[in-house]
């Protein structure tokens, strides 16, 4: 299936086409393009997060020795899928990135304080990055 979408001066603003194994006929061939549109938008931007934004996945048109690219993409895709649950089930978590911002700056801050600090769990970890204010010295006890 092919869609384009047309303004009103007769210009094409967006072509694309989607191979399904769905059956497509008159009532359905709306819904079915939405869906296509909707999935490459959802492919898309979870793509560019993964290319931009701390995780450094790029095209990968070989598989090195020993599949070793493909094991570091299915790593990069894990860790992707990990930050996401956990940005949605970890408030603490979710308020550290918010007031961080971009995910590239967190990932530097992370590895910038866990190089330096020792955290006795968790939650003094995320509240760190969320404050800037370092944890109780290990050694005061």
């Amino acid at each position: 299936m092919e869609i384009e979408i047309v303004d009103p001066a007769g210009k094409i603003t967006y072509r694309n086409s989607f191979v399904t194994d769905l059956p497509v006929n008159m009532a359905n061939v709306a819904a079915v393009a939405a869906g296509g549109r909707a999935r490459w938008k959802i492919e898309n931007e979870n793509f560019n997060i993964m290319k931009n934004n701390g995780y450094n996945l790029e095209h990968n048109f070989g598989h090195g020795k020993q599949h070793l690219a493909s094991v570091l993409a299915t790593m990069n895709l894990i860790a992707f899928a990990t930050h996401t649950v956990t940005n949605l089930l970890d408030t603490g978590w979710a308020l550290a990135r918010k007031a961080i911002g971009a995910r590239r700056r967190l990932f530097e801050d992370l590895r910038s304080i866990t190089t330096y600090l020792v955290f006795p769990n968790w939650p003094t970890l995320v509240e760190t990055l969320r404050t800037g204010t370092p944890p109780p010295s290990v050694y005061d006890g």
